[in-house]
């Protein structure tokens, strides 16, 4: 299921969820008045196929889009021949329990630098992932892959990686994590600069990105290295007001991902901010 507007919801099942599983958590994000949730399956993709089948007839029915975050075990560039298979095994499964629960999209970190030349990282990592793509393709898997901006500067994930990342390789489009970028420069986090975010997007990628997002929002605490945790919006110095107004004049479309430690907290105030505009 695509949004045709831009959507708020959970990284997960919401909190005030008993019950953990996601098919709980898809009606709780619609009893919340959300609209997306992410499935998480940053510990492993343990998801049978019946019960992703489950998960988005639920979805359907409660008009939830839902999107999915791979392992985070995951490097291309893995100095170990077998933990960049691994990694591309974790990718591909993700894509397919995703795809069969309908989801829109799906994001993953793609790879640590590990002290080697940034350019040949990129080149590796592009490589690898135009044999996911592939591979996805010949199995019918059309949802988007996505590359995170990640809160490092020792992870692969720069605005300007992904988006070349996007252009080098089809079925590819970011996943903007807002909080990572801010972590990872210290910047980004002011109307103008978000608003470049934005331009630098259409610039490189067309008006098709900015109608196809994958956003995520936290607060976050960082340092002269990058992340350092989440936090929750109001905790932080993270100026989600300003990025919210942004998304409105730009009249963005997708998915707006909390990441806050209480996600459904932070995914409301964020979506009474846009509604209040």
């Amino acid at each position: 299921m695509k949004p045709t507007a831009l959507l708020f919801g959970t990284a997960g099942t919401p909190i005030m969820s008993k019950d953990r599983g996601s098919l709980a958590g898809v009606e709780t994000v619609r009893k919340l008045g959300l609209d997306c949730m992410e499935l998480e399956f940053v510990r492993g993709v343990r998801m049978s196929k019946e019960l992703a089948k489950q998960v988005g007839e639920a979805a359907e029915k409660n008009k939830v889009v839902l999107t999915a975050h791979g392992p985070y075990y995951i490097n291309l560039n893995s100095l170990e021949k077998s933990k960049v298979q691994d990694s591309i095994k974790r990718i591909m499964d993700t894509a397919r329990v995703a795809n069969t629960a309908g989801a829109y999209s799906i994001t993953f970190h793609a790879a640590y630098f590990m002290g080697q030349d940034p350019a040949k990282v990129y080149g590796r990592v592009r490589d690898e992932m135009r044999q996911i793509v592939r591979k996805l393709q010949d199995e019918g898997v059309k949802l988007w892959v996505r590359p995170e901006t990640t809160g490092k500067a020792t992870q692969l994930g720069s605005l300007k990686e992904t988006i070349k990342l996007s252009q080098d390789v089809e079925q590819v489009l970011p996943c903007v994590d807002f909080a990572h970028l801010h972590a990872r420069t210290g910047k980004i986090n002011t109307y103008d600069e978000f608003r470049g975010v934005l331009t630098e997007l259409e610039k490189g990628l067309g008006r098709k990105a900015l109608d196809n997002m994958h956003i995520h929002v936290s607060g976050i605490e960082y340092g002269p290295k990058g992340e350092r945790n989440h936090l929750m919006l109001k905790e932080s110095d993270f100026n989600y007001k300003k990025l919210i107004k942004v998304l409105k004049d730009y009249k963005i479309k997708g998915v707006v991902i909390s990441e806050s430690p209480n996600i459904e907290e932070d995914a409301l105030l964020m979506k009474k901010a846009y509604e209040a505009l």
